[in-house]
């Protein structure tokens, strides 16, 4: 019997993704709605923002907070984009990727088998921010990464 392919890999994370949005509020309940969330705190200011959120995703923590110009913290939409993405391991890409344009999420690229193992696609939350929606589904050796890295015409370096 073969060994069944863990989707979402155990470890630990060291780094937590923090995401400012012109709406925090709102955007926790898209990240609700698409992503199965779960808020697990919220401490909102006098006037109505959100100073400091904590939301997780699959396991992962994910901080939020709404923008505060005049401390520097402004959002991809203010910006007029962003050069960040976020890499989503999910255990069923196509559903995952599905409910996220339901809760109206823009696709950026449609979801794909990949050679490297995995089933992919590209979108972004209404708040400007990038998300690759990914599923495992192969485990490949070192050797046949790097034989599709080179493939690619990339020069890998795997270790």
């Amino acid at each position: 019997m073969a060994n069944k392919l863990n989707p979402i890999p155990v470890g630990p994370r060291a780094i937590t993704a923090y995401l400012t949005i012109k709406g925090a509020a709102k955007g926790i309940e898209f990240y609700k709605r698409a992503f199965g969330a779960k808020e697990l705190m919220c401490w909102t200011g006098k006037d109505g923002r959100v100073g400091h959120a904590e939301i997780e995703i699959s396991g992962t923590p994910l901080f939020i907070s709404d923008e505060h110009p005049e401390m520097g913290v402004v959002s991809p939409q203010t910006l007029g984009g962003t050069c960040v993405g976020l890499h989503l391991l999910v255990e069923d890409a196509d559903a995952t990727f599905k409910r996220a344009i339901a809760a109206g999420g823009k696709a950026v690229r449609p979801m794909e088998d990949e050679p490297w193992g995995q089933k992919s696609g590209t979108l972004q939350d209404p708040f400007g921010h990038r998300w690759f929606v990914t599923q495992r589904t192969a485990e490949l050796s070192a050797d046949e990464m790097d034989k599709i890295g080179r493939a690619a015409g990339f020069d890998t370096q795997l270790k």
